[in-house]
């Protein structure tokens, strides 16, 4: 009788892998998979891994009275006597400048501006702001008004350049505010 349920059970799986050979060939594939990753890990590694998940401390976990002991203050340093130093042990004292009289501070004179492009290109100016609310306004992109001059404004600025016939640049000019400006009807600052 053995033989006969073995035998069913052939014809049972030879049907299944039959009828849906794809996914057959899925499980089989998955199922090694499963299996090589076990092996791997079980026995061709050679140590324990380096951080395991379910690890085990060599440790007895802390007694519940030791971690509720209250903790016993710690004594206070009582501060040395002061005892003065005698005069044959000091050095010589030295003779001080004195101090140059003070002059009268004057305003500071503003610093000078540094020419850094790169930080006027991060900083948000309201100039950019208003660019982009008018380029997004009249379809020219999909753009933020964060007045940041990012790819996307250059992009519509180099949409709005091409479509009027300007030299493209892709930067905020004065001549793309003026263009703008006459547009849109606001004034651009």
């Amino acid at each position: 009788m053995p033989r006969r349920i073995d035998h069913d059970r052939r014809a049972v799986a030879a049907s299944i892998i039959s009828r849906h050979p794809r996914e057959s060939v899925a499980v089989f594939i998955g199922g090694s998979a499963v299996v090589m990753i076990c092996a791997n890990a079980l026995f061709l590694q050679p140590g324990p891994h380096p951080a395991p998940i379910l690890a085990r401390s060599s440790a007895p976990p802390p007694r519940l009275s030791t971690v509720l002991t209250p903790l016993s203050p710690a004594p206070i340093a009582q501060p040395a006597r002061f005892e003065p130093v005698p005069a044959a042990v000091l050095p010589p004292a030295r003779p001080q400048a004195a101090a140059p009289a003070a002059k009268p501070k004057l305003a500071a004179a503003p610093e000078p501006a540094r020419q850094d492009p790169i930080a006027q290109l991060l900083t948000p100016t309201k100039r950019i702001t208003a660019v982009q609310r008018i380029l997004a306004a009249y379809g020219y992109g999909q753009i933020k008004p964060t007045g940041v001059l990012d790819n996307a404004t250059e992009d519509a600025i180099r949409k709005f350049e091409t479509s009027r016939k300007m030299p493209v640049t892709g930067q905020v000019s004065e001549q793309l505010v003026r263009a703008l400006s006459a547009m849109s009807g606001q004034q651009i600052e």
